[in-house]
């Protein structure tokens, strides 16, 4: 795949170079290990952040999805096997080892699978409860083709939050992401997730700079919140190569800063916003924590599993 064209970005998507003790130890455990990072086969720009600060995403069911839309640079293809049946148990010994304060599993899309792999996300999720269970557990899935009973598979093994991303605003939703995608689609797999645990969190997110409209964002997190959505991300859309849709706009710090006041004023009660945020982006940070464990000092008397 060829590199993306040459775009000037502007000073304050300047990424720092990962490094330090802490980012070292555990690339070398996630090497040594075996596993797959969303961190690293996405290009995220906050991977030292995250990781320095005990925080990882692990990819689940190999590193070919089966879908290809237009903004991520995970491999697409069939995926030559099937799951490893093993990656479970594996997964959760290696995870016990990592020292994480908080782990978000994400997956590539199985559509080749008739669970959409839901089965063997929740296998994973269950492995590494009983391994570390005070690990603070977030799930970021896909949408499963719109089954209703590979989300409940995936809800009733209790992840602290589910997530999934709508990853744009509806009418870009066609010429950004897969054709097996859809906006609405993605709006109700949150939407059952919300009515089968009611007082877990659900998250999602959103890319700016692909030409949507100041409107459509707005409409986008009312949708999101007619949903029961409690937690949200807003980041700037980078394009991986030049397969991938192109940057539209550099969307600045101050607007960033301006829509995380709206999801604020809309309800939400976690808003991550800024440009170099993405869905995971420091999804362990304190606040968050408190939302999930009310019990926490400063935490909320609501909330948490059900």
């Amino acid at each position: 795949m060829s590199c993306a064209p040459a775009v000037r970005k502007p000073s304050w998507l300047k990424i720092r170079p990962a490094g330090g003790p802490d980012y070292n130890r555990l690339k070398h455990l996630l090497r040594r290990s075996g596993l797959h990072t969303v961190c690293e086969e996405a290009q995220c720009p906050n991977v030292h952040e995250c990781w320095a600060g005990g925080t990882a995403t692990i990819m689940l069911g190999g590193d070919v999805c089966t879908r290809g839309c237009r903004f991520c640079a995970v491999k697409t293809g069939v995926p030559a096997t099937p799951p490893d049946p093993l990656e479970p148990a594996h997964t959760a010994e290696a995870v016990a080892s990592l020292g994480l304060e908080y782990l978000v599993i994400t997956m590539v899309n199985r559509d080749d699978l008739p669970d959409g792999a839901a089965g063997h996300v929740a296998a994973t999720i269950r492995a590494i409860r009983a391994a570390t269970p005070a690990l603070l557990l977030e799930t970021l899935v896909s949408d499963f083709m719109g089954r209703r009973e590979s989300v409940d598979v995936v809800v009733a093994a209790a992840p602290d939050v589910f997530a999934h991303n709508i990853e744009v605003v509806e009418r870009l939703t066609p010429r950004v992401r897969d054709h097996r995608a859809s906006y609405r689609q993605s709006l109700q797999v949150l939407e059952w997730a919300k009515s089968a645990a009611p007082g877990r969190l659900t998250k999602s997110s959103i890319m700016l700079g692909l030409g949507e409209t100041e409107d459509e964002v707005l409409q986008s997190m009312r949708d999101l919140r007619s949903v029961g959505v409690n937690a949200l991300t807003l980041g700037q859309y980078l394009q991986p190569s030049s397969w991938h849709a192109p940057v539209e706009q550099f969307v600045t710090p101050e607007k960033f800063d301006e829509w995380r006041r709206v999801g604020e004023n809309l309800g939400f009660d976690y808003v991550a916003s800024g440009p170099l945020v993405r869905s995971s982006y420091r999804a362990g940070e304190y606040f968050l924590k408190r939302l999930i464990r009310p019990g926490l000092p400063g935490g909320r008397s609501g909330g948490g599993e059900v």
